[in-house]
């Protein structure tokens, strides 16, 4: 294993090797965006839930650990326009992150292409110097075709983190707007 690990590294072009550095990175802080994302939104749509629960079980207003809470201290009288202002605030701070996740998902492909298609006419080229056969033909490919493989491994996690993290932001949104509604709704 090790040997082929060596073999793969001495017989790649240097750009294929700076493509898949690149994509290491790439999965690297994807990762560290999702579990750091992920486990933030959980701990927020825990506590948005327990406040919407103590709100439907009678609570006058929402807990003080809600989102919602620090943009209602601002007003003695909740209105629609602090609590859409809250909304959007938190729409923002919840779908952080998304960003790097869809880019990721998109580009990760194509940098994966890129190193293959370099090390591609690499291996044309010493074709070319050599009387190549079958196999050298063969073996060079198989190893191009290792950057096109990473590069959609990486955007196949980005895009499932994405789409995760996308679903929770959308839950937190929805926890927070039954509660403006439910505050709105008690105010008439």
């Amino acid at each position: 294993m090790l040997n082929n690990l060596i073999d793969f590294y001495l017989k790649s072009h240097p750009v294929t090797l700076g493509v898949l550095f690149l994509l290491s990175i790439y999965f690297i802080i994807l990762n560290w965006v999702f579990i750091y994302r992920y486990f933030s939104l959980n701990t927020w749509v825990s506590r948005e839930n327990n406040s919407l629960e103590s709100l439907l079980m009678g609570s006058s207003t929402v807990s003080d650990q809600s989102f919602l809470n620090n943009f209602l201290k601002t007003s003695s009288n909740p209105s629609k326009e602090i609590l859409d202002l809250a909304m959007l605030a938190a729409t923002k701070e919840a779908t952080k992150g998304l960003s790097i996740l869809s880019i990721f998902s998109s580009t990760t492909p194509f940098i994966g292409l890129f190193g293959t298609v370099v090390s591609i006419l690499d291996t044309f080229s010493h074709i070319g110097q050599t009387t190549g056969s079958m196999s050298i033909i063969a073996s060079g490919v198989s190893d191009a075709l290792i950057a096109t493989a990473t590069g959609i491994f990486v955007a196949i996690f980005a895009y499932t983190f994405h789409q995760i993290l996308k679903r929770k932001s959308f839950e937190l949104v929805s926890f927070l707007q039954m509660q403006s509604d439910a505050i709105l709704a008690r105010k008439e």
